[in-house]
């Protein structure tokens, strides 16, 4: 199978192409998608014309609630929300409308839109208008999907999944992904939304992270064997909503420990549904109390300083892991 290493970014656009390509029903909208802050659809114009690249207002509401109309007439619109915080703008048309039109017309009426959700995350030094983690906030609505890889590879994957899926899927993009390089093939591929992957094997306890805080959580695992000897098993649920239980519990119950690292804050957010299914199904896999390490409970600061005081970094990450082991 021929591969070549490309950008997070790259793979995003290569998954586009393919659709594209495939179905002359899959269009692009978003502002500035024309030139892209992101680089993920720059050039695109060029190859498929205006009518399948569309550049919007400065509107969320508005171009996502049109994505949902067009989509129920039988197109497959591809939606960039510039910034993750933006979603809140746009949180009637997501969450109100594409999330229900399903349902409130008897599945008369498909919404196979794809909302990616770029620049995710902190890290970067935007400030608190442009740095949330909201990947928590849709996952109170049933009738969305939400995915978030963490690889180039699972986002060429998973992006294509999510333009042939019939409902609406929030694809989550994290800011500091977008450089991050890794081997794709150049074939076609499909990664089903909703199904896990174990990113090291491990015995001694089961991390659960996912986008920029797996890398992060992968590199503090091998300190820690490296250091201590003790064998950390790190799982990427990649999808968020479904969200791959069975995997996570079969981790658990070799490793008895887990651990659930994101950027997001504590109260509310991925971690704490995480931990509230697990105790209610599984909690006799466990010989310690589940650890959770999020972000602190404030407004993000501006600059890369200020972020540094609220995300977890590596040296806070394996001090709380490493504490797991000495209680």
């Amino acid at each position: 199978m021929a591969s070549k290493k490309i950008t997070f970014a790259e793979a995003i656009k290569m998954g586009l192409i393919e659709e594209m390509k495939k179905n002359k029903e899959v269009f692009l909208m978003g502002e500035d998608i024309e030139i892209n802050v992101w680089s993920v659809t720059r050039g695109l114009i060029e190859e498929f014309g205006s009518n399948r690249v569309r550049s919007m207002p400065i509107s969320e509401n508005g171009f996502c609630a049109a994505a949902v109309g067009a989509a129920a007439t039988g197109t497959k619109p591809v939606v960039e929300i510039m910034y993750s915080d933006f979603i809140l703008v746009a949180a009637d048309a997501i969450c109100n409308q594409a999330a229900k039109l399903r349902y409130m017309s008897g599945d008369q009426f498909n919404c196979p839109v794809t909302f990616r959700i770029a620049g995710s995350g902190m890290g970067s030094g935007a400030g608190s208008h442009h740095s949330q983690s909201l990947e928590a906030l849709p996952m109170h609505f049933p009738g969305l999907k939400i995915a978030f890889p963490s690889t180039p590879y699972d986002a060429k994957g998973l992006i294509k999944s999510a333009i042939n899926d019939k409902n609406p899927v929030l694809f989550f993009e994290h800011k500091l992904l977008y450089s991050k390089k890794g081997e794709v093939p150049e074939n076609e591929y499909y990664i089903p939304i909703g199904e896990g992957e174990i990113k090291k094997e491990g015995i001694d306890g089961t991390i659960v992270s996912y986008a920029h805080m797996l890398d992060i959580c992968l590199e503090v695992s091998e300190e820690i064997y490296s250091e201590k000897g003790i064998n950390l098993e790190v799982y990427d649920p990649r999808s968020l909503r479904p969200f791959d239980y069975e995997t996570l519990y079969q981790s658990i119950e070799k490793t008895g420990k887990l651990i659930i690292v994101e950027e997001d804050t504590k109260i509310g957010g991925v971690g704490a549904e995480i931990s509230a299914k697990v105790s209610e199904e599984k909690i006799f896999l466990l010989d310690s109390s589940i650890t959770r390490i999020a972000s602190e409970e404030v407004p993000i600061p501006s600059g890369k300083y200020g972020h540094s005081f609220v995300s977890p970094d590596k040296r806070r990450i394996k001090k709380e892991i490493i504490q797991v082991f000495q209680t």
